[in-house]
């Protein structure tokens, strides 16, 4: 492929007139930054970045990922600066009040200008990038934000696809601050539908069990789809990382460089507490109950603008409560609910740029050291055949006796947080004798089979997960060989075994064949139960037990769940054990006729039902059975499937269309030089008209990974552009 290099800049005169915001100084100054960064799209339009520093690095990846969705990029920093409102109203005000109890913008200009000159650096590069593709773009209108300021990246400092703050209800937070709960529960409130874990998988396999003798490493982000971009940044100081970073931000959140790499899943481990406040009203102020005093209650207001309806801006005041242990978010039982969780920006932000330039375990565990992750579980490998596995680094040091699950006597001092855990005394492994290492969101007592940690060594706090069918599943194909390549490890990143089908099916045919023969049932049912009892309990496109299955095990989770999740016990043992054989047997009668009633009959193969659909750029998808769409084979995580594809109907449709799940996969080997694969939901670019909108989409859909052009050579007839930014 012939490579046309841009040599001019095509900022104008009348561009320059157009882009209001900016100051000609500021124009001329991001000119000069540009004219040493390079982008290289390759030919599935993904972005590989160059600077000569890592700051222009950072300006250039900016700039690149506004290319492909800056509306995906604005709406980050909507949310992480609370101002959602600002753009989609008044509903969203709620969402914002949350985000601004714990951040404010007078804080986090003084926490920039206070931090280092390096980190500065990199802010300056990211606002700068963001700013110049504004300058240059002008057709393209921000809904709010017209001008980024480098302080705004401490906002948004953990590429997690929900921070810690999500943690905390927003009916309960309005019915505190707002006005009393009227809406009766959601399904999703009350766990009688399930909600697809916004989780993920990781793998590591150490040398001795490849046949290449390299570590290998699974990367698989379970996400809202379209949620991250792929890209490249490098520099000449030292920064040369690949994966996927979530839009808006500078790091790679999930990916490697040429010697090691990381891949995040979400934690279970306890890091985020609730602290019920006794409170006292005297002579007109507030107090609250702390061992043998009475503390003042600190009162303070916050402003959230929103858009009114006719497009004015208009704004809620709000007196906001908090105490030592963090703003109040609700009230329970006569008490005030104060939520604690970790706020260090500059630290967070720190440790996942700086990680992503680690090049050996002993590198990446200094980095650790700043302990500014809360949220992830870290499984890692590199290219010295080191395999390990990570607790989260942020985790307060607590006094086990008590049930840190529940909210905790605010007026006992022995519930406070004393410190954070050191990074040996949370669960971790290093090189385990079994050559496998994975996480699933599951707890870190099975990641390593039987040289796993041991639940009794460590805290109740340490995790709260439990196992998981998707633990079951990766122990099962992880132990299964010791002969692992990057194609055999893709076969085992997408097998179709449904553990959780393997377990309850047994029990509904158990209960199918004690049913007496008059029983109605027992004749209505014969030939569904026979198609179950044939099934393999493996997903295909093609096959009518999973389509039974899935509308079976739905059926069944909202009869067993909402009690087993309010009360914190497992749904899938509350399915089998706990319910009775005529709700095993009513629950595949309501399956087979929502199939009919939906599809025309109960034989519909399961690739009719589910499938991948994007139509267009917005961040919530509509949907339609009319238009085109490619069926997927995979199944909801809820079931077991490694590779997850979470989806249900929507209004106006009867097919399952999937949001979450699978939405970034790259496996990697680390030798000499790093080899990878990856795939990405849909495609890199956010614009219907872009031929990368939906270039990956079937791919995707069949779990096909694509080569990973991570060295220039490797570009090589399969570059579509070179250029600066802003040309």
């Amino acid at each position: 492929m012939r490579v046309r290099t841009i040599g001019v800049f095509l900022v104008v005169a009348g561009l320059v007139a157009c882009a209001a915001p900016a100051a000609a100084d500021d124009l001329s100054r991001w000119k000069q930054e540009a004219a040493d960064v390079s982008i290289v799209r390759d030919d599935w339009g993904i972005a590989h970045i160059h600077g000569k520093t890592d700051a222009q690095a950072v300006f250039g990846a900016s700039y690149a990922q506004a290319e492909d969705d800056f509306n995906r990029v604005e709406a980050n920093y909507l949310t992480a600066l609370g101002r959602t409102a600002e753009a989609e109203g008044e509903a969203a005000i709620w969402q914002d009040l949350r985000q601004k109890l714990f951040i404010d913008p007078a804080d986090l200009k003084a926490k920039y200008a206070a931090s280092p000159a390096w980190l500065k650096a990199l802010m300056d590069g990211w606002a700068d990038g963001l700013n110049y593709y504004l300058a240059t773009h002008p057709k393209v209108t921000p809904r709010v934000i017209r001008r980024f300021e480098p302080w705004m990246a401490l906002s948004f400092s953990e590429g997690s696809i929900g921070g810690d703050v999500e943690r905390i209800s927003l009916p309960e937070l309005k019915a505190f601050y707002g006005q009393p709960r009227t809406a009766a529960l959601s399904p999703e409130e009350t766990g009688a539908r399930f909600v697809e874990p916004t989780g993920s998988n990781g793998f590591a396999i150490a040398p001795s069990n490849t046949a290449g003798g390299h570590a290998l490493l699974l990367i698989n982000p379970h996400t809202s789809f379209f949620f991250r971009s792929e890209l490249q940044m490098s520099s000449d100081e030292g920064l040369d990382a690949y994966g996927a970073v979530t839009w808006g931000q500078f790091f790679i959140y999930q990916g490697f460089n040429a010697h090691a790499g990381w891949m995040h899943t979400s934690s279970g481990v306890d890091v985020v507490d609730e602290f019920a406040e006794t409170i006292v009203s005297r002579d007109g102020k507030l107090f609250y109950r702390y061992g043998g005093e009475e503390r003042p209650v600190a009162v303070s207001t916050i402003a959230v603008p929103y858009r009114a309806k006719g497009g004015a801006m208009a704004s809620r005041t709000f007196t906001v409560y908090r105490t030592h242990h963090g703003p109040i978010v609700r009230a329970a039982d006569g008490k005030w609910i104060a939520m604690a969780l970790m706020n260090t920006p500059v630290p967070a932000l720190e440790q996942s740029f700086l990680r992503t330039k680690a090049t050996d375990y002993a590198s990446f565990m200094k980095i650790a050291e700043l302990r500014a992750n809360s949220s992830n579980n870290t499984i890692f490998a590199d290219s010295k055949g080191e395999i390990a596995y990570l607790h989260p680094q942020f985790i307060p040091r607590r006094d086990d006796r008590f049930d840190y699950t529940k909210p905790v006597d605010g007026a006992d001092p022995a519930t406070d947080w004393k410190g954070l855990h050191a990074l040996d005394e949370a669960p971790h492994l290093l090189n385990p004798p079994n050559g496998w290492i994975f996480n699933t969101n599951d707890w870190p007592y099975s990641a390593a089979g039987p040289y796993s940690p041991k639940l009794a060594d460590y805290p109740r706090y340490m995790d709260t997960h439990g196992e998981n069918p998707r633990g079951i599943h990766a122990t099962r194909v992880l132990q299964a060989r010791k002969d692992f390549t990057l194609p055999t490890l893709i076969q085992a990143a997408y097998d179709p075994y449904l553990p959780a089908f393997a377990t309850l099916i047994p029990a509904l045919l158990q209960a199918y064949d004690e049913t007496p023969a008059g029983d109605p049932l027992k004749a209505r049912l014969a030939d569904q139960v026979a198609a179950l009892r044939a099934w393999d309990c493996r997903w295909s496109t093609d096959s009518v037990p999973t389509s039974l299955a899935v509308f079976w095990g739905e059926a069944l989770w909202a009869v067993a769940a909402p009690e087993a999740i309010r009360e914190g016990r497992s749904p899938y043992d509350e399915m089998l054990s706990r319910t009775t054989a005529a709700q095993k047997l009513q629950a595949l009668a309501q399956a087979s006729d929502r199939l009919k009633a939906d599809f025309g009959r109960w034989r519909t193969p399961w690739g009719q039902i589910n499938r991948f659909q994007r139509r267009t750029g917005d961040i919530v998808q509509p949907f339609k059975d009319a238009a085109p769409s490619i069926p997927v084979a995979f199944t909801s995580s809820q079931w077991g499937s490694l590779a997850a594809f979470g989806a249900q109907p929507y209004e106006g449709t009867k097919r399952y269309y999937g949001t979450k799940g699978n939405s970034f996969v790259a496996v990697v080997e680390f030798g000499d030089r790093v080899r990878a694969m990856a795939i990405s939901a849909g495609g890199e670019s956010g614009d219907p008209k872009s031929p990368h909108f939906d270039d990956q989409a079937v791919r995707y859909t069949q779990g096909a990974l694509r080569e990973v052009y991570f060295y220039p050579e490797q570009l090589t007839g399969h570059t579509e552009r070179r250029y600066h930014p802003g040309q």
